[in-house]
């Protein structure tokens, strides 16, 4: 009867399942103790989600590194958020540039746009280099091979950056012209945020149209497909992937650029957690999924924002959003647990 039992069902996923569970008991009590508390306004919550989608819109552009990677050579890109990271570093430095020129106050979208284009320039270059040094000769290897390869690449480049840039943390100039905010009814949103969601979605639309409306596009969709089948039609394999890492750095690169005008800092370190995330919002929406790598990077954002006041207070955590970075990792577990094929858990030939 045990045997039986045992055979039934898998104790492994029972326990699993009962931990989830009991993660979403905590969540569901902490939420209805702090709703009704009446602790937070309906503005301040507005602003909250607010600042989610914005934080969300960088998580996405970074995510889409991941899931063109993983959705061509079935390889999580660990190195993806050094990419990032260089990135920033690339648009720190021109700003820095524009700014003793007196052009970043004097016209600050030409600034933007120059920055954008040395953080996308870096980033991309850097992801060529590393496709063609440290994966491209590990193809055909076993999966477990360029997957420890690419945390090689990532503390490569961090450290290197911290050699080269230094060990402290620098603070990204600001562009005058995105002081402020404007409101929208009770909602208050910071000018950063506004820059941050119309480059996320003129970005996103770009994207969209290059995988799908190109012949570089119907390239990289048939690679995914089936390497093999695409190079036997006359698709050159090796330049395809290379050109989905340049894509996936562009990427990086302009949510570098978001990133530090949000935040206002960049750090040899701040590849990291970033990339993390950006990695768990890949997995949240469908790794391998260009729409579900920005669907849960958004959704990764507002919960990330609103999570710590909504959840954590309630269950009486004193100092709650210095944990929001653990909710982030809660949800990946979440999702490994109920839905490990993300929300639309499709890959990106089927998608794009």
């Amino acid at each position: 009867m045990f045997a039986n039992l045992r055979r039934k069902y898998d104790f492994t996923d029972v326990l699993l399942w009962l931990i989830g569970g009991i993660l979403l008991i905590f969540i569901l009590y902490g939420s209805i103790v702090t709703l009704t508390s009446g602790k937070y306004t309906t503005a301040q919550w507005l602003n909250f989600i607010v600042f989610g989608l914005a934080q969300g819109g960088i998580y996405a552009l970074i995510a889409l590194g991941y899931t063109m990677v993983y959705g061509i050579l079935g390889m999580i890109n660990f190195a993806h958020g050094e990419f990032f990271m260089l990135g920033t570093f690339g648009a720190f430095f021109m700003a820095e540039a524009l700014s003793a020129t007196g052009l970043l106050e004097s016209n600050w979208v030409i600034s933007i746009l120059l920055m954008l284009a040395a953080a996308m320039i870096v980033s991309a270059t850097v992801a060529i280099l590393a496709e063609r040094i440290a994966y491209r000769p590990l193809r055909r290897a076993p999966r477990l091979v360029p997957l420890i390869t690419a945390i090689g690449v990532s503390y490569f480049l961090q450290y290197t950056a911290r050699g080269l840039f230094g060990s402290g943390v620098e603070a990204f100039p600001n562009v005058p012209a995105l002081a402020g905010s404007i409101a929208v009814g009770p909602i208050k949103i910071q000018n950063t945020q506004v820059a941050v969601f119309i480059a996320t979605a003129v970005l996103l639309l770009l994207l969209w149209l290059f995988v799908s409306k190109t012949k570089v596009g119907r390239a990289i969709r048939s690679v995914a497909e089936d390497k093999d089948a695409a190079a036997l039609m006359g698709v050159d394999v090796d330049r395809t992937i290379a050109i989905s890492f340049a894509v996936g750095g562009i990427m990086a690169g302009a949510a570098g650029v978001m990133y530090g005008l949000v935040f206002r800092q960049v750090a040899f370190y701040m590849g990291f957690v970033p990339g993390l995330k950006a990695f768990t919002a890949a997995v949240l929406g469908g790794i391998g999924n260009l729409a579900g790598a920005v669907l849960g990077g958004l959704i990764l954002g507002v919960i990330e924002s609103v999570g710590p006041s909504l959840f954590l207070e309630g269950i009486g955590i004193p100092a709650p959003h210095q944990l929001k970075d653990g909710i982030a990792f809660t949800v990946l577990v979440l999702i490994l647990i109920f839905r490990p094929t993300g929300i639309l858990g499709e890959r990106l030939s089927k998608r794009a």
